[in-house]
């Protein structure tokens, strides 16, 4: 591609979540603000025993081929939510030119499912019972090889590893492919299945889990003066970006356009978010900046909000600092948990659906925000609003920071949603 830069319109959308398998079940729950927190098994006996899985996902039913096996959980989920994206936005890879579709994909650890399994069979059993697939199934950047295989797609491949922020990066990423001509078509997203009882630990002890077990429903709460922590989750997002003029050619109109991408550094701690929220503001100046909009052109924000003492005040005093407007404020962790490399992803196909339908989800269990960090967050039952500019915020260990810009598309009707349960 020559010349100006193309609009680039999000055509198809891939969910996997606590809330269900594919968009529509997304959808529904978080519209309606149900949690889906609960007690884990593989959990019991640990301090903290409960999260937020993927209910009835059957490699099976769900995943292609006759093998599901040889995925670990991240592939699988990353595989359905890739695959129910290209569907949506009407395109089959046995017709497109594979040399020109890229697949950009996050995690933040890959398949240590498959690791913590094999490596126990090591100790256990020996070397003889280890699996031949342990690294195919491993590897970080495995989910992308095998997207890359089950969408013929040649063009770029790349794996994205930004902690909390890998979705949003990977969007982001894909955007800038498509805008330099490395691609006509983007596959972006990021999966996660993480929730383990090393992993579960080891958050625990840095403080960062909620300890809420008595009542596990309740126990993430973005932005509410009793929340003590985030709630682990699992799951993955895909979205499927080509230029808003090729979609338009074909007949498929666009969710929305993703129009900007911003990402920084905190350069502050390894793990806690800087209080004043340097790195976090300059990545929304740069979304923003790359959107042509203005801070006041903002009408919502799907925020970070992991339910942490820490990230939520900061995250609410930036946006009271840069958006006195105060646009709408949603974090969908209240219903799904924090799905860690995921998060980002599927909180973008949660903003763009938000763009497409004119409504933004609840924050769940949000009963009482702090006075100085006050937002104007939606709680209770979904909110019906024109969204014309939306922001979707990703902040990651590490101090990463990554945001996206979404408008909605001029000239293209908006597509149905699915009915929100009362």
């Amino acid at each position: 591609m020559t010349g100006a830069r193309p609009d680039v319109a999000v055509t198809g959308i891939g969910l996997v979540t606590p809330a269900g398998t594919g968009r529509e079940a997304t959808w529904d729950g978080v519209c309606a603000g149900r949690p889906t927190a609960r007690h884990v098994p593989e959990l019991k006996g640990l301090p903290v025993d409960f999260a937020c899985l993927v209910p009835d996902f059957s490699p099976r039913d769900h995943v292609p081929g006759s093998r599901p096996w040889q995925y670990d959980r991240f592939t699988q989920f990353a595989l359905h939510a890739a695959l129910e994206a290209v569907s949506d936005a009407g395109l089959d890879p046995a017709d497109w030119d594979g040399d020109r579709v890229a697949v950009v994909f996050g995690s933040s650890a890959g398949g240590t499912g498959t690791m913590l399994d094999q490596h126990r069979k090591l100790l256990e059993l020996g070397t003889a019972r280890v699996s031949p697939l342990l690294l195919p199934m491993f590897l970080p950047n495995m989910a992308t090889g095998q997207l890359t295989i089950h969408l013929r797609a040649r063009g770029p491949a790349l794996c994205t590893v930004t902690a909390c922020a890998s979705g949003a990066t990977a969007i982001g990423t894909a955007l800038q492919l498509l805008r330099s001509g490395a691609c006509d078509i983007a596959v972006a997203g990021a999966s996660d299945a993480v929730v383990q009882p090393l992993w579960v630990t080891g958050f625990d002890r840095m403080g960062a889990l909620s300890r809420r077990g008595d009542d596990p429903r309740a126990a993430s709460r973005p932005f509410d003066t009793a929340r003590d922590g985030f709630v682990m989750a699992e799951g993955g997002a895909a979205l499927v970006l080509e230029p808003a003029s090729a979609a338009r050619a074909r007949g498929r109109p666009g969710y929305a356009l993703l129009a900007g991408y911003g990402a920084s550094s905190d350069a502050h701690h390894p793990v806690a978010p800087d209080p004043e929220g340097k790195g976090a503001a300059l990545a929304v100046r740069r979304a923003l900046d790359d959107a042509g909009a203005r801070p006041a052109d903002v009408q919502h924000i799907n925020a970070h909000g992991t339910s942490t003492p820490l990230n939520d005040a900061a995250e609410a005093r930036l946006i009271r600092r840069l958006f006195p407007h105060q646009p709408s404020v949603t974090s969908v962790k209240g219903t799904l948990g924090h799905l860690l490399g995921a998060a980002g992803a599927v909180e973008a196909a949660i903003t763009a659906l938000s763009v497409a339908h004119g409504r933004v989800p609840p924050v769940a269990n949000l009963e009482k925000q702090e006075g100085d960090a006050e937002i104007n967050a939606v709680t209770g039952t979904s909110r019906a609003q024109p969204v014309g500019l939306a922001l979707s915020h990703s902040f990651g260990f590490g101090g990463h920071n990554a945001v996206l810009a979404f408008r909605s598309c001029p000239t293209e009707p908006a597509r149905e949603p699915a009915a929100p349960s009362p």
